[in-house]
């Protein structure tokens, strides 16, 4: 299968779209088929290759890390897509990218396919929080099923999202079909190395985070929730690995709540090597994100063998299974807290969520998952009658 995709976001912007895309491209790969990604440019230093469009961009002013592709250079190469004989056009994002995804496929005569990876809604009130809630609520719901009803089917990651999307009234078909985890993961990081680099003592209670630093990831309710732990467990220390528009905040946050000595912020790490590491020292990962449509990240520290205390909300709800490597906490500080110190106190119940964590980890397997999406694929096609069907 001959499959092109686009986007409004990759590499080497970091968070759970790009990570989803780039896993979908390698299994599709090793399962033979040819994958082409339009995609917005960063930097003169961008990873490229034959089957990679850079497209010139600007940056967002709310959110510099994020892109606005130039629409022009897109057309631009509607006469040589034609020539590339594609099956499928796949739509990673809602913006600049889906529109320009549904006038290549009318331009192409392609069927149209498009992942729903976020929920908009808290999204854009915390970026846009002068407006008034309602409104924005509105606004991101009329904006989805006017979107979600343009394309011939959806991909969503989540039973959170199906449910979003019902009640946006969404009618065209629709699938779940989460991100499987990358083999990589499962390659053993070393937690002593990454403990020694950051002078962090061998027996010292160590909390994991790992995502973009942005305000919809709540984890100010982390920081909040920390300064209420370390009462319990004085040498507690929390690592924020990730970056964002939120980090500033976060900083002063903790600054505010005086945890200089039980927080400590390391920025991006490398996914092959030092974030490895970094799941790997970690004791105890945990989480609170309103808006995570699937929660990759939990995976990923299970596949280090590092249990997850989470609260559950939307995508976090179909990884989060009872006793099955996590605990599950309430947004409430003093919940989460008490939940945190019961695994680090109880050495049996540890041991019985560490022992889950890479047979749990192991059943979301990337392969599985990039085959289910090719069959929907193929299923999509099927129903395609040749010219593109009103929304």
């Amino acid at each position: 299968m001959n499959i092109l995709k686009i986007t409004d976001v990759y590499f080497p912007r970091i968070n759970g779209v790009s990570t989803s895309i780039r896993t979908f491209r390698d299994e599709f790969i090793k399962l033979g088929h040819d994958v082409t990604l339009i995609a917005p440019e960063y930097t003169a230093d961008d990873e490229r290759h034959d089957n990679l469009h850079r497209i010139p961009s600007r940056a967002l002013p709310l959110d510099p890390e994020d892109r606005l592709f130039s629409r022009r250079h897109v057309r631009r190469l509607t006469d040589q897509l034609k020539e590339c004989d594609f099956d499928i056009i796949h739509i990673e994002t809602p913006f600049f990218a889906h529109y320009e995804g549904v006038r290549l496929a009318e331009a192409l005569g392609l069927p149209v396919i498009e992942t729903y990876h976020t929920h908009f809604e808290e999204y854009f009130y915390h970026y846009l929080p002068l407006l008034p809630k309602a409104a924005l609520k509105f606004a991101a719901r009329q904006f989805n099923r006017r979107q979600c009803n343009s394309v011939d089917a959806i991909v969503v990651p989540s039973q959170a999202m199906m449910e979003v999307l019902d009640g946006y009234g969404a009618h065209k078909p629709r699938r779940i079909i989460p991100t499987g985890i990358d083999d990589h993961f499962f390659t053993p990081g070393d937690g002593r190395r990454f403990r020694l680099l950051n002078g962090i003592p061998e027996g010292r209670p160590v909390l994991m985070h790992v995502g973009r630093a942005a305000h919809e990831k709540n984890i100010d309710f982390l920081l909040h929730m920390l300064n209420l732990l370390r009462k319990q467990v004085p040498d507690v220390l929390l690592i924020i690995a990730g970056e964002g528009p939120a980090l500033n905040h976060l900083k002063n946050l903790a600054n505010t709540l005086k945890l200089d000595n039980n927080i400590r912020f390391v920025g991006y790490l490398d996914r092959k090597t030092t974030l490895l590491d970094c799941y790997a020292a970690g004791d105890v990962f945990v989480f609170a994100s309103r808006t995570e449509t699937q929660g990759l990240v939990l995976l990923e520290a299970m596949a280090q063998s590092t249990p997850v205390v989470s609260t559950a909300r939307l995508g976090t709800v179909d990884i989060l299974s009872p006793g099955k490597a996590s605990i599950i906490a309430e947004e409430d500080i003093e919940d989460f807290s008490y939940k945190i110190q019961k695994l680090l106190g109880d050495t049996m119940l540890y041991q019985e969520l560490k022992a889950q964590c890479l047979p749990y980890a192991h059943s979301w397997s990337a392969q599985e998952m990039a085959e289910r999406k090719i069959s929907y694929y193929r299923e999509t096609m099927m129903h395609f009658q040749g010219t593109r069907r009103p929304g």
